[in-house]
């Protein structure tokens, strides 16, 4: 394995020069933002932590600079680019890699379990994505409810994302998404990424963040998908109180069979879904009557 395109891809002015060649635009729909400072794409590698012996899955490759970085140090990268033009770019940048397999697919149409068999054998892998905004919840969500053998997912995405993903009850961040990857990650904010890293610059501030999987959810809540559509119901309407957005999920208990349920849970109807911790949410749900 070889170190790759030898020119400083990091460079926006090479990188111009690139895209003019291979007729790249970087597209808005997409949210298209390439990094280009060397530092940033060496600190996101570090952070997702491969061995020689790891593999990766990479979401977005763009022009190839992060999955240059990642391939110098797993066993296999598999990056998955949705933009068709990118991918001679993405053939020529990598070129030298043996370990790295482009695939082109929109990766929340992709058949994840299929990639993971053919590109990693079934074994344990990490992933690695600069997010844009209009997809980084589905990307989780997706990605947590794969039932995949995901060690690690490492994100860069916007800096308001990132604080809702390590939000804590009581705050304006915590929501449906911070209950769902906190039950089944350990959430790590790392550092923080200016727009001055990225061509073309974004209009907001971004942050990486590290999801390391739990070897068991942060708490027992029986039945799973229940747990979570009792969670989405709560979250449904902020400023209603939790025993009148039970409501509109469990209105065949009747109102009394509920108003018990949050009492017997040590909570009061009056409060609000913000307000309740992963513990007290998995309290709630083993007090309510069945659906």
């Amino acid at each position: 394995m070889s170190e790759g395109f030898g020119g400083p891809l990091v460079s926006p002015r090479v990188l111009k020069a690139l895209f003019e060649e291979y007729g790249v635009v970087p597209l808005k729909k997409l949210g298209q933002n390439f990094l280009v400072d060397a530092n940033i794409l060496a600190g996101i590698a570090d952070a997702v932590g491969l061995g020689e012996g790891d593999m990766c899955l990479e979401i977005g490759p763009g022009a190839g600079t992060l999955t240059a970085e990642l391939a110098r140090k797993a066993k296999r990268v598999a990056a998955v680019e949705v933009d068709r033009g990118l991918i001679p770019l993405l053939q020529f940048t990598l070129q030298a890699f043996d370990n790295v397999r482009i695939v082109h697919s929109d990766i929340l149409k992709l058949d994840m379990a299929k990639l993971a068999r053919e590109e990693f054998g079934n074994a344990p892998f990490a992933v690695a994505a600069n997010l844009p905004y209009n997809i980084t919840t589905p990307v989780i969500m997706m990605l947590l409810e794969s039932g995949l053998p995901i060690t690690r997912i490492v994100l860069l995405i916007q800096r308001e994302v990132a604080d809702r993903l390590s939000g804590a009850p009581g705050t304006k961040e915590y929501g449906a998404l911070t209950v769902a990857v906190q039950y089944a990650c350990a959430v790590e904010p790392l550092f923080m990424v200016g727009p001055n890293c990225f061509f073309p610059r974004p209009k907001v501030d971004s942050r990486l963040v590290r999801l390391t999987m739990r070897e068991t959810p942060a708490v027992d809540v029986g039945d799973k998908k229940d747990f979570f559509a009792m969670v989405r119901a709560l979250f449904a309407m902020r400023r209603k109180t939790i025993l009148n957005n039970l409501l509109a999920v469990y209105a065949p208990a009747g109102r009394d069979a509920l108003l018990a349920a949050v009492e017997a849970a040590g909570l009061s109807p009056g409060a609000r879904a913000e307000t309740l911790s992963l513990d007290q949410l998995a309290r709630l749900h083993a007090c309510l009557p069945p659906r």
